[in-house]
């Protein structure tokens, strides 16, 4: 069974930074893309940030472009996600995702770590 460990969440001020990690126990796998999510209070799940694992090719989502910079280690198959100049409006539950394929829905996900940004 695949399980994806995130870490590195907690609370900042507003304009800080943090960085997350995700990596993944249990069986081994190949990963097409890996991803980060967010869910604030009352809101559904969000996209922050993906990238192919093979290239590198990165997306990220328009709220969080110039802030966060998604990355990978791929000798450690984990993946990072730094956050930088946060916002409150960035509080949320972190989630890490991982896709087996090119395109389509991610296959596995993390548990979820908070990220609070305080005023």
């Amino acid at each position: 069974q695949v399980q994806l460990v995130e870490s590195g969440g907690g609370l900042v001020q507003a304009g800080g930074s943090l960085r997350l990690s995700c990596a993944p126990s249990g069986r081994t796998f190949s990963t097409n893309r890996m991803g980060w999510f967010r869910q604030a209070p009352g809101k559904e799940r969000a996209f922050v940030a993906a990238i192919r694992w093979s290239l590198g090719t990165t997306y990220y989502a328009e709220s969080v472009k110039g802030r966060f910079t998604i990355s990978r280690d791929n000798a450690e198959n984990t993946v990072y996600l730094q956050m930088m100049s946060l916002r409150p409006e960035d509080t949320a539950v972190y989630y890490c995702a991982a896709a087996l394929n090119e395109k389509g829905a991610y296959d596995y996900w993390g548990q979820g770590t908070q990220v609070t940004v305080s005023s």
